[in-house]
């Protein structure tokens, strides 16, 4: 039996399947907080994560041209000289400002975002990343303080990110704790969170329990039809799906299978009787996930949906070789996905309403890898994108890092830089703004406390 590498199980692991169904057991469902429900506003909120699976690099995906209002230090000339051959002509950056007359530029990829964040549609957070408490070089340096455990290595951050746990491990991600902590919003059973991309940590909840969905596939059972065979294949397999054999893990099995056929069939209903969108998606991976999302969107009211949270992903961003070509590719396909999607919440009349945001592993080093195929190695803090109405957008949130290999944010000598926001922070403003009451913050966020400074404004 062949096994595969780490990096291809990676890969491998964040597919998503082939039906509707849930990550875990989904009698949950059921389970109505009455607290919530009676405080649930009456209006429609959508979070939608994209997860950029590898560690996108995000010194080239936001680079300082002049930065005089926030840190006279860094200038594209400084970036240039570290990046080296990494380094993206400034002429062909994507060019925006901030609110303290600051000069940036997007990658040449992000054309669609820097459009969006020009039309204040999109904010960029930069130097987030997974803490403990807040950290500065001489207390990581001297391990003065809690680290992150597992830095730099794949799973573990990506576990880290959806957890929002910086250190040991937990059953469920801050998407679910914050479905756990708004739960009784939604009229119907139908679950908070639907992910587009596959079985992952974030959705799950200790008390609700998301559903997958593949994008552009059909949903359920296939093969069964009206007559009198088919019809007595289909009673069969729903009495064995109700059978109680006594065998527990066969029971909840049984149990999972059942609830997401049902699931299924309460989306595709009212799917088929949904006005059908105009807006056109990029035939992309991506594009395909944020198409099925737009879909369930629109068909929030015939679900009895008031609070929705969806998780999409992309891989391909661990560019240890080829960068300039890889991760170019991957960042235009998340930026024309992000605006069809922009696109579609407004055909939909909901852009207020629904907010997207990035994700990743974390970032890579200012200084490329060794050898003729330039890459970048594993590093910490890396800069995401907010987009929707509601965002406060065309303008820059959080500590830009001071570009200079051993300088004051770099957790070693080759620019890994040491986050200045939190997850934690970063994730608390978009909880908040969902819906999410001050006082369960703490649950969703364990780490919340540590950080005195409130969390960014970008909503």
């Amino acid at each position: 039996m062949l096994i595969p590498s780490r990096r291809k199980f990676l890969r491998i692991s964040c597919r998503s399947l082939g039906t509707l169904g849930a990550a875990s057991l989904m009698s949950r469902f059921s389970q109505v907080n009455a607290l919530a429900q009676d405080s649930c506003p009456a209006d429609y909120k959508a979070l939608v994560c994209i997860f950029l699976f590898g560690g996108n690099d995000g010194n080239n995906t936001v680079v300082p041209i002049s930065t005089p209002g926030s840190n006279p230090a860094n200038s594209y000339s400084k970036y240039a000289q570290v990046r080296g051959g990494l380094a993206l002509p400034v002429a062909n950056l994507n060019v925006i400002g901030n609110s303290k007359g600051d000069q940036y530029g997007l990658h040449p990829s992000l054309t669609e975002l820097a459009s969006l964040y020009n039309n204040k549609n999109v904010a960029v957070m930069v130097n987030v990343g997974t803490l403990v408490t807040p950290l500065t070089q001489a207390q990581y340096k001297n391990q003065q303080a809690a680290i992150p455990s597992n830095l730099f290595s794949h799973l573990d951050q990506q576990t880290e990110w959806q957890t929002a746990m910086a250190q040991g491990s937990g059953a469920t991600g801050w998407g679910g704790r914050v479905a756990d902590a708004i739960q009784g919003c939604n009229t119907s059973g139908f679950p908070t969170i639907v992910s587009v991309g596959g079985n992952n940590l974030f959705n799950t909840g200790a008390q609700t329990n998301p559903a997958t969905v593949t994008a552009g596939q059909v949903l359920g059972l296939q093969g069964f039809n009206t007559s009198a065979a088919s019809v007595a294949r289909l009673s069969a397999l729903q009495s064995l799906l109700t059978f109680d054999n006594g065998v527990s893990l066969v029971q909840a099995s049984n149990k999972i299978a059942s609830s997401g056929l049902n699931q299924a069939t309460v989306l595709n209903q009212a799917l088929a009787g949904g006005k059908a969108l105009n807006t056109v998606f990029p035939n992309t991976s991506l594009g395909s996930q944020l198409s099925q999302v737009a879909k369930i969107i629109n068909v929030r009211g015939q679900l009895g949906m008031r609070r929705q949270i969806f998780f999409a992903y992309l891989g391909g961003f661990d560019t240890h070789d080829l960068e300039l070509n890889d991760q170019g590719t991957g960042l235009a396909q998340v930026s024309q996905a992000m605006k069809a999607f922009h696109d579609s919440t407004m055909e939909m009349g909901v852009a207020d309403q629904v907010v997207t945001f990035t994700e990743s592993d974390f970032g890579r080093t200012l200084q490329p890898s060794g050898g003729s195929t330039l890459g970048t190695d594993h590093a910490w803090g890396s800069h995401h994108f907010v987009m929707g109405g509601a965002v406060k957008g065309g303008d820059i949130y959080g500590t830009f890092p001071t570009l200079e290999l051993s300088g004051p944010d770099d957790a070693n000598n080759r620019g890994v830089w040491i986050p200045t926001t939190s997850l934690d922070q970063y994730g608390a403003s978009l909880a908040t703004w969902f819906g999410v009451d001050a006082s369960k913050l703490g649950s969703v966020f364990p780490n919340l406390g540590n950080f005195k400074n409130p969390p960014p404004a970008f909503l």
